[in-house]
């Protein structure tokens, strides 16, 4: 599944860039930045592995709100001086991306719920 690959390198992005952030944010900004960014990918994975097609559409919703999360994380520490204005843009939009994809494969989702009733 393609949103899944992308969202996986994009968790592995995170967790590279914030390697680079100061010290004393380990326990808070990059903990919350890997966490968000890792939720992504395991949410669509744990809805793919459920029983019911209403059950993935939760978890994929549940993704795209931590795409919203990670957004916002990723401008918070640009805005901090923790990442480059170049990786943080570049960042934001494969997250756009990542959002849209996961907007389509709920609509999809929705329509073959309602296509097998």
């Amino acid at each position: 599944m393609d949103v899944f690959k992308l969202a996986h390198v994009l968790t592995l992005q995170v967790y590279e860039k914030t390697r680079t952030f100061p010290r004393f944010e380990l326990y808070s900004l990059i903990s919350q930045m890997r966490r968000a960014a890792s939720s992504v990918p395991m949410n669509i994975a744990e809805g793919a592995a459920r029983n019911t097609r209403l059950e993935y559409r939760r978890f994929v919703s549940i993704a795209k709100g931590s795409v919203g999360e990670i957004s916002y994380q990723i401008i918070l520490s640009r805005d901090l001086g923790y990442l480059t204005n170049n990786d943080s843009d570049d960042l934001l939009k494969a997250y756009d991306r990542v959002g849209m994809m996961l907007t389509r494969l709920a609509h999809s989702l929705a329509q073959k719920a309602r296509t097998s009733l």
